[in-house]
């Protein structure tokens, strides 16, 4: 790093000063020419690794140098990291719980959160409901291929530092040119830089105050074809509530031995919210007589939300039934 860095003891990381050039003009995004100080939580992912004897592994240093050579200025950045980093395969709730203090006990312009891309969407949905009317920018960033690698991570990272430096508010992803609202993502391809994109979501409420997430049982089921009664009532009977990815506009297979542990589910205080498995449509109730057991049985709505974004808003409706 160049001596413009230094050493942060707040967090574990580091603290650079940069003048760079100025900010590229967008018409769709206001650029805020006042000095930011920015945020960047560094959780894991492929953005910041390098070769191994076993294959990539997170390198230190490695983002804090791409941060130093790309972000826009007068920029002060705050870099610091989880340790140890975590594989975007073991995020959970107790990581966005870590995510959402940090946002809420920073007092700069707006955050930046280095994540990998395999669970992504579901980070995204969280953060965005739980964070709904956060007034500055949290913008997620990752990447298909490391720092340094001439793939697709510097222009990521060079845009979440723009972003940063807009007029924005809410989660947002910068990835492969475009920002895209983080309530609704959807990894689609798992090779591409174009891995992303972001199913329109109802309009979240601001609330009164960010939420968190409690230690409870959820998990996403999906319904196939002659899918058995018995497999379904195991998992639900280990669940405090679930995501349940039914057909189409809302349909599924018409056994009446599903539909009855269901039932029994919901009425034990399992909450269960449907979901369509096709990607945007979502599900509208009455369509089909096919679907009528589902809210017989009382399964939720859930409309146009994805998977993700269904299970977040359960978990933290949850959670804030919990002492």
């Amino acid at each position: 790093m160049n001596n413009q860095t230094q050493a942060a003891s707040a967090f574990h990381g580091s603290k650079v000063g940069l003048q760079a050039e100025d900010l590229d003009e967008r018409p769709d995004l206001t650029a805020i020419k006042a000095a930011r100080d920015v945020l960047i939580l560094n959780t894991g992912g492929t953005i910041g690794m390098v070769p191994g004897p076993q294959g990539l592994q997170p390198g230190d240093g490695v983002l804090e140098q791409a941060v130093a050579a790309l972000a826009p200025g007068p920029m002060t950045v705050n870099v610091h990291a989880f340790t140890p980093l975590v594989d975007s395969a073991e995020i959970g709730p107790s990581d966005w719980n870590r995510m959402i203090d940090q946002v809420l006990g920073f007092k700069g312009d707006g955050v930046i959160i280095t994540h990998g891309t395999d669970t992504m969407a579901f980070t995204g949905a969280a953060l965005s409901q739980a964070l709904a009317g956060w007034d500055f920018p949290v913008i997620l960033c990752g990447s298909m291929k490391p720092l340094g690698t001439g793939g697709d991570a510097e222009a990521n990272l060079s845009l979440a530092l723009d972003a940063v430096s807009r007029d924005l508010k809410g989660v947002w992803l910068a990835f492969d040119g475009s920002l895209l609202p983080a309530a609704g993502l959807v990894k689609h391809n798992s090779k591409e830089a174009d891995a992303f994109r972001s199913v329109p979501q109802a309009p979240l409420a601001a609330r009164s105050e960010p939420r968190h997430f409690a230690d409870l049982n959820l998990a996403i089921l999906t319904l196939t074809p002659f899918v058995s009664a018995k497999a379904i009532a195991a998992m639900l009977n280990e669940l405090d509530g679930a995501v349940l990815r039914v057909f189409g506009s809302g349909t599924m297979p018409s056994d009446p031995n599903l539909e009855a542990v269901i039932a029994a589910a919901v009425q034990r205080g399992c909450r269960i919210r449907a979901v369509s498995q096709c990607e945007t449509g979502g599900v509208e109730p009455g369509t089909y007589a096919a679907g009528a057991a589902l809210w017989r049985a009382g399964v939720e709505n859930g409309g146009l939300e994805t998977p993700e974004a269904a299970l977040a808003r359960l978990w933290l409706e949850l959670s804030a039934t919990q002492g």
